[in-house]
């Protein structure tokens, strides 16, 4: 039942279209309320599958927090973090996945609490997650936004793992000029280390140390251009904070800042402005535009989940009342969200080691995607599958062109990816029905 929730998925998820008859509602519907079958044994199973490609690489732990239902302050929410190759962007699976719900907007005293009772405590959870799935790797590297922007967690970052965050916080620095100091959230107060600049202030009066451009798509509010940037680093000290409650932390964490920002951007769009704190050393300037390159690659979960809402599954429509139940079904499709990504960067066939196909499918079903690829193939060089048999690139494009891609015009996205998905899904489905039939 798990599997065919992961295959069918797709546009507008609903438990009426996924039973497909009345017999099979009831039965999805109990599926879904059975207290044997839970979200933590599902996330396991996909861990493991994680776990096993993270080996010997260089893993992007890559987490963010996305909303399922807003309720004015509040509603339910998903923070996931995903694996990827670090070299080729090669998305390795699921490493974590929480449900949250909150009733209320954020709380004025939640700086009195400690870091464990805080909803933010999620960002280090999911970076001790990490630290176990990806065991194997050659190394390990977190990557999140700036809401995971935490003192904590740098000072309590898991043995073995390297952190790459972007800045949030003007925190305090512990080796400036006490005549910088103002008040704000990074101020650390009355313990003997409040003397020093603010970290934004610093950075702003680095001089540069290179310059690169860089071309940027399209996107919302905003046309594909050519951004020049500058660039800037350095080692600095960053002061503890004076509100929580937990002991024990040291005074200051040393970590690297990489400061890329725009030159003289288009009047009417926002410029380009990544203020990174990272652990990695950053000795030079190929090293902290390496840290900026990695940093990119968190895109690859803003897609995640844009297949896996409106664009894609649809989940924010799911109107199954009980949390449970709906977070089992939203589990599923994320895990299918991740298969037609990972679909997605294998279309190219590379740049790095091609991937089995058995990262998406189950072995029995590559004959009939071969038999597909034949239906499919034209003519054309262009029209024919140019990726070797049993690897997940060739999956891709006959996934592309079941959703309509012809291969002649430009690349196919995760849009199309899902549309072909659910054709090979239906195809296979009514071949089994069809065997069924001719059985009886």
């Amino acid at each position: 039942m798990l599997s065919r929730l992961v295959d069918v998925g797709g546009r507008a998820l609903r438990v009426r279209r996924l039973g497909g008859t009345r017999a099979g509602e009831i039965r999805l519907t109990r599926f879904l309320r059975n207290e044997a079958v839970t979200i933590e044994e599902m996330l396991m199973e996909a861990e493991q599958r994680t776990s096993l490609r993270c080996q010997g690489r260089h893993v992007l732990a890559i987490q963010d927090t996305t909303v399922l239902r807003s309720e004015g302050g509040g509603g339910d929410y998903l923070h996931a973090m995903i694996g990827l190759d670090a070299e080729d962007g090669t998305i390795l699976g699921l490493i974590d996945a929480q449900f949250l719900s909150r009733q209320s907007g954020r709380k004025v005293a939640r700086r009195a609490k400690s870091i464990e009772a805080k909803e933010s405590f999620r960002w280090l959870q999911a970076a001790d997650q990490a630290a176990s799935v990806c065991a194997g790797a050659q190394r390990i590297t977190v990557v999140a936004d700036r809401e995971s922007d935490i003192f904590e967690a740098f000072a309590l970052r898991p043995d073995g793992v390297d952190l790459l965050i972007r800045a949030a916080q003007d925190r305090c620095l512990m080796d400036a000029n006490p005549e910088d100091a103002s008040p704000g959230e990074g101020n650390p107060g009355d313990d003997g280390l409040q003397d020093g600049r603010l970290l934004f202030a610093a950075i702003d009066k680095m001089a540069e140390a290179d310059r690169a451009e860089l071309d940027l798509p399209a996107g919302p509010g905003r046309k594909r251009r050519t951004a020049r940037l500058a660039l800037r680093y350095a080692r600095v000290s960053m002061a503890r904070p004076a509100h929580g409650e937990r002991t024990g932390l040291p005074d200051a964490v040393e970590v690297n800042v990489v400061d890329v920002r725009e030159i003289a951007p288009p009047s009417d769009e926002a410029a380009v402005h990544w203020r990174l704190l990272t652990t990695h050393a950053v000795d030079n300037a190929a090293d902290a535009w390496a840290v900026a390159a990695l940093y990119r690659r968190r895109w690859a979960i803003e897609q995640v989940f844009r297949t896996l809402k409106t664009k894609g599954f649809d989940v924010e429509g799911l109107r199954i009342a009980d949390a449970e139940p709906r977070n089992k079904l939203v589990t599923a499709a994320l895990i299918a969200a991740l298969q037609i990504q990972q679909l997605v960067h294998a279309r190219d066939g590379g740049p790095g080691p091609l991937r089995p196909c058995t990262d998406v499918l189950q072995p029995d079903d590559l004959p009939l995607i071969e038999a597909l690829c034949r239906k499919l193939q034209g003519k054309t060089e262009r029209q024919k599958n140019p990726h070797p048999k049993g690897s997940l690139a060739y999956v891709a494009w006959v996934c592309a062109r079941l959703g309509g891609w012809t291969g002649y015009y430009g690349k196919p996205g995760p849009i199309v990816m899902l549309e072909g998905w659910l054709e090979f899904q239906a195809t296979k489905r009514a071949l089994a029905l069809f065997s069924s039939v001719h059985d009886v």
